[in-house]
């Protein structure tokens, strides 16, 4: 009886360790390239169509993500040829106050790597602002990369900041687009602003929830960040005259593990 029973619970740790095996193999894999195509009001007469890159979620800093893998994906990216690219946040791992100087200098060259004839635009996520915002902002400036908060750019897409942090302001942001032309596109780190979005914003680019991150069959998500559940976790989610894309990221956070949901990048094809 015994010794049946030291067979089983050895069956199981070899399995779990299996399991967890698979689970960092699949965190630190190629992201998924998920394309889509999205109709806009308001695009500009006689304007071709733009394909826009999203990505979000890089950690750098932690197990998952380090400097090779995100010069790997950046080579993918630009494989693709994306008019403009754009980051929903969260480039730094970890929460501890000022260490966005120490762990994200690595990821500025490798993004600076990205090529867009429209440039690329990014928003700050929870984590960018828990570890040093002025800090990440400073350094994606060295990379090239355009850092929006509450404001609006006159590429079509428009930035804001991240509303899990309490730092985004809707208000302001529509203000500010007002004024500029084009179809209106939005862009932010955590999906919970959608509900209240105006409702002239047709296109809305999110990250943060990972998609669950790790995702067990039956049972769901381990965690969930969204205070909407479901709703918003994970891909495309078509509202009345909203879309609301919500991509899986690139890292991970709480440790370098996922499963059922793995790493991705959107490739979405705008138009009227």
């Amino acid at each position: 009886m015994l010794k049946r029973l030291l067979i089983v619970l050895a069956a199981c740790f070899l399995m779990g360790m299996g399991l967890a095996l698979y689970a960092y193999l699949e965190a630190r894999r190629d992201p998924v390239v998920r394309e889509a195509s999205v109709s806009l009001p308001g695009w500009p007469a006689g304007s071709a169509p733009v394909r826009v890159a999203l990505i979000s979620d890089i950690h750098i800093g932690g197990v998952a993500m380090s400097p090779e893998r995100l010069t790997r994906i950046v080579a993918q990216i630009n494989a693709l040829k994306p008019d403009l690219v754009m980051i929903a946040g969260d480039f730094i791992s970890g929460h501890a106050k000022g260490s966005a100087a120490r762990t994200g200098p690595p990821m500025v060259a490798p993004l600076a790597g990205l090529k867009a004839p429209f440039g690329v635009v990014a928003a700050l996520g929870n984590h960018d602002h828990w570890t040093g915002p002025a800090e990440v902002a400073a350094l994606l400036g060295r990379a090239g990369i355009a850092v929006v908060e509450n404001g609006a750019v006159e590429r079509g897409p428009l930035v804001i900041g991240d509303d899990f942090s309490r730092h985004a302001d809707v208000r302001a942001t529509h203000a500010a687009m007002r004024p500029l032309g084009g179809a209106r596109v939005m862009l932010t780190h955590s999906p919970d602003i959608a509900p209240n979005l105006p409702a002239d914003i047709a296109l809305l680019f999110t990250g943060h929830t990972h998609c669950g991150q790790v995702v067990l069959p039956l049972y769901g998500p381990l965690v969930s960040v969204s205070r909407y559940g479901e709703r918003y976790r994970c891909g495309i989610r078509r509202e009345g005259g909203r879309t609301v894309v919500t991509t899986a990221g690139l890292g991970t956070s709480g440790g370098p593990f996922r499963l059922g949901a793995p790493p991705d990048l959107w490739l979405l094809n705008l138009g009227p």
